[in-house]
């Protein structure tokens, strides 16, 4: 009896593996590359990984509205601190500007001041 059990074992086992046909040269970047683990468990790894990496860019294809709104609140400080660079630079230099460019920059370096990065809407 106990050898009929192993063959029973025995065929479970092959009708549970399948034989894979690659090229000669796959074969051999595969055995370069997995080190300790076997084929099978090597090419378990790989497309696991392959595949938890596709799960986990294509659940997250957008960005949250906290982090959206962290990144504007970000480029709002940025423009404020250029502008506010460039005014001071050039009021340094004791040139008072000619054109009205450089007026409308300091009303909203102002207005970006008073509102806290916010920009007060233009009516």
């Amino acid at each position: 009896m106990k050898a009929s059990e192993k063959n029973r074992e025995k065929e479970q086992a092959m009708t549970e593996k399948r034989m894979l046909i690659v090229d000669s040269e796959l074969l051999e970047k595969i055995d370069q590359n997995r080190g300790d683990m076997s084929r099978t468990e090597f090419l378990k790894f790989l497309i696991d990984s392959q595949l938890g990496e596709e799960e986990k860019t294509s659940a997250r294809e957008y960005v949250s509205r906290e982090e959206f709104e962290e990144f504007a609140q970000g480029m709002k400080d940025l423009l404020r601190r250029f502008l506010d660079f460039f005014i001071s630079y050039g009021m340094e230099l004791g040139e008072e500007p000619k054109d009205r460019t450089f007026a409308e920059l300091v009303k909203k370096l102002q207005s970006l001041a008073n509102t806290g990065g916010k920009p007060k809407p233009t009516r």
